[in-house]
């Protein structure tokens, strides 16, 4: 699997894509939202910026991409009022892989700035949005050109399949039936990747600038837990049983795994710690039920199938995997199935994801 390629949500607004499918990660971006306000406004009082730079790094596409952009404007203008400052220029820079549907994102801007400008009712600095393809695992912004970088829902993402796991045979993800090479190369990858993640953002930011970062993780210091695996493990059992009905080849199952690793916050605190260039300022867990509607969201009765809304969920995130590596014509069945089995676990235990999210600032 090309990584690059085929990791992106599923794009447009269609009932499967993630822009009308991504409840979970909405209400991730609310439990937050308290960390990047604290953020923010430690970063304006400290340093004042004429010009704000901000990344919003695994953006996809969607009502989510420029919520977290909306907040960070409010909140800075509101600093600008209390200390009789002048509004900052803001560059808001966007980026996800290519394969990310900019499109939409492009056509929404000036709905977007009509509805910001409206919201705050005061004047606005001016908003210049910028969308950059490419891998945060690499370079993607100049140097010292950031004051805040968001990511959510995304560092959980590998840079590719790690080497080493064509014994996991069965599985599609670390399971609690994966031989010991398998979650330890899951997790040699992870930390590859996140080291690398750092140091290119330590080189993109200003002396100061803060970074707030959520990732699917676990509390366990198992990373077979349940709380890690179970969404995809649950993935595997439909697909396994479209092998034993002839739908589907058995090795192509056996050739198929998620770039993915939810680490500990322990494993994402040495990173930090063994990179160096930034200080820890917070590191929180927090869980979110699968069942998105069980928040305080306004829904209609059509969201009342939480099995049917999760299913969807992971299609949105899952289905260009799937399409490269097994073809289009078994997306239909195989999502038929996951629902059913989502639905029995669902209805017999509580499920939940489990979130990492950390706040870092850009040591002098």
């Amino acid at each position: 699997m090309e990584v690059v390629k085929v990791l992106h949500m599923k794009g447009g607004v269609g009932e499967a894509s993630y822009a009308n499918n991504c409840y979970i990660q909405q209400k991730v971006l609310h439990l937050t939202k308290s960390i990047r306000e604290e953020a923010i406004t430690s970063l304006y009082h400290n340093t004042l910026p004429r010009s704000l730079g901000i990344a919003d790094l695994g953006c996809s596409s969607g009502p989510n991409t420029l919520f977290v952009v909306s907040e960070i404007i409010k909140t800075v203008e509101k600093l600008c009022r209390q200390l009789n400052q002048k509004s900052p220029e803001y560059k808001v820079f966007l980026n996800d892989l290519p394969g990310n549907d900019f499109n939409s994102i492009f056509k929404s801007l000036g709905s977007y700035k009509d509805k910001l400008r409206r919201e705050i009712k005061t004047a606005v600095g001016p908003c210049y949005f910028f969308g950059v393809p490419g891998s945060f695992y690499g370079r993607v912004f100049p140097d010292r050109s950031l004051h805040f970088v968001h990511s959510s829902y995304s560092l959980q993402w590998l840079s590719k399949v790690p080497k080493g796991v064509n014994n996991n045979k069965g599985n599609i993800y670390i399971s609690s039936t994966s031989p010991s090479n398998v979650p330890n190369a899951y997790y040699e990858q992870f930390q590859r990747d996140f080291s690398d993640f750092l140091k290119c953002r330590a080189e993109e930011l200003v002396e100061g600038g803060c970074m707030v970062l959520t990732m699917l993780g676990r509390s366990s210091i198992d990373p077979c837990s349940k709380e890690a695996c179970s969404i995809w493990e649950l993935m595997a059992t439909a697909l396994n049983d479209m092998v034993l009905q002839g739908t589907i080849k058995e090795e192509q199952v056996d050739t198929f795994n998620i770039p993915q690793y939810a680490p500990s916050p322990f494993e994402v605190k040495l990173e930090v710690l063994k990179e160096g260039s930034f200080t820890i300022n917070r590191l929180e867990l927090s869980e979110v039920n699968w069942n998105a509607f069980e928040f305080d969201f306004e829904k209609s009765e059509s969201f009342d199938d939480s099995a049917y809304n999760m299913a969807q969920c992971m299609r949105a995130v899952a289905e260009p995997m799937l399409v490269s590596h097994f073809g289009e014509a078994i997306i239909e069945e195989v999502f038929r199935r996951y629902q059913k089995i989502l639905d029995d676990r669902m209805s017999k235990e509580k499920t939940e994801f489990v979130n990492v999210t950390i706040l870092l600032t850009r040591k002098a």
